[in-house]
Parts: C-alpha cells; structure tokens; sequence
C-alpha cells in the first residue's frame, strides 16, 4: 500500500467515531460468538480431517518443503500472530500480499492452483480460530509489511475486533477491489455486525468460491 490515507470523500461516507458507539451492545455478541467459533472449529476440524489428510499427501508429494505455511499477520490490537494455510507456493517465493505479485504463477504449485482457487489452502486457520486467534467471520488479518494499512485499521479500529477466515470486505470484491476500499467495508462490518450479518457473510462466501469469483491467482 501506498503511502496515503483513506481519501475525504470515503472518510465521510463511512467514517464514525468509536467514541460515539455503545460498544456494550456488542459485548454479549462478542461472548456468544467466540463460543460458536470454539464449537465450529472444533467440529470443523474433525469433520474435514480426511480432506487435511490428502491435501497434505499431495503438498508433499510434489514439492519440497513443509504441508503448513506460516505467516506473520496483524490480529487484534494489532498483535502479531502466525496464521497458517496449506503451502500452495514453493518455498522460494517472495513474503508479500498476494495482490503485489505479478508473477505468481512462477511460484504456484499445481496442487496449490487447486487450494486457492477453492479456498482449501485457508482451512488449517480453524486452528487460528481454536486458539482464540481469529474468529470465522472478521477482517482478513494483513502481513506485518503493510504498515500504512495497518495504521489506517488502528484509525478506524478495525483492528479492535478478532481477523476473520472471511469477512464483509470478501463478499463485496475481495482481491477486485483496492485496500482503501475494504478497510471502508472493514469498518462498515464493525460498526454493523451482528449475527444475522455473519450469517450472511458465510452463506454468501459459499457462493463466491463454488462460483470462483472476485479470485486472483
């Protein structure tokens, strides 16, 4: 990201104070939520447990390296913590956001094509949400090296909420639309969210990967 703010125009059409909110409204919200994220992961893992399994076989089958990729990214209050995915890159490629690639076809390996296209490769962050790290619905957390991003997140207190698997900004353009534009949808998801919203935002995320839209390699 560029060395720039939000521009006036989004500030104005999206911008409210946190100062202003109730947050206690949300404080059950909260409470309940990171219940069913417990109950989900765990269901979740055991659930898709055969698929982490061939997944992993056909990872290391065609290249060398570990099944787990891990990566510093920002979560909340902007703390570091290591999110995994299964590797779908070799282990030569660049730590950079997958939208500063412009050869990434270089460093994709055939299975990884596969686990990204269907957001396979996301699933090991069940573990994230496990240990408290991420929560199933949330902004996407970023890589430490997007320092401006994150700054723009700590204004609009993005950053004051769990990341999620996916989110608000995901089903509104995910990697068609530009960094500006999802802390817009990231905070318009903070000040709105709500059970009804997530539920939303899952069913909807369904429909973009069996779609395969708004993906960029």
């Amino acid at each position: 990201m560029e060395n720039k703010v939000i521009n006036d125009d989004i500030k104005k059409s999206s911008m409210i104070s946190m100062n202003e909110m109730d947050m206690s409204r949300f404080s059950i919200y909260d409470n309940i939520k990171r219940m069913i994220d417990i109950v989900s992961s765990l269901f979740g893992i055991l659930l898709l447990s055969p698929i982490f399994l061939i997944i992993a076989i056909l990872i290391k089958l065609e290249s060398r390296g570990s099944i787990i990729f891990k990566q510093l990214r920002a979560g909340k209050n902007s703390e570091p913590f290591y999110i995994y995915k299964f590797r779908s890159m070799r282990v030569d490629a660049p730590n950079i956001a997958t939208n500063d690639f412009t050869n990434s076809d270089m460093f994709i390996t055939k299975v990884g094509n596969v686990i990204r296209k269907t957001s396979i490769d996301e699933l090991p962050q069940l573990f994230n949400i496990l240990k408290g790290d991420m929560s199933i619905v949330g902004p996407r957390p970023v890589i430490l090296e997007e320092t401006d991003l994150i700054e723009v997140r700590k204004i609009y207190n993005v950053d004051n909420i769990l990341p999620g698997i996916t989110g608000w900004a995901q089903i509104n353009g995910r990697d068609n639309i530009d960094v500006e534009t999802k802390v817009v949808y990231d905070h318009e998801y903070l000040i709105k969210r709500s059970f009804k919203l997530d539920m939303y935002i899952l069913v909807m995320t369904i429909l973009k990967v069996v779609k395969k839209t708004d993906i960029k390699e």
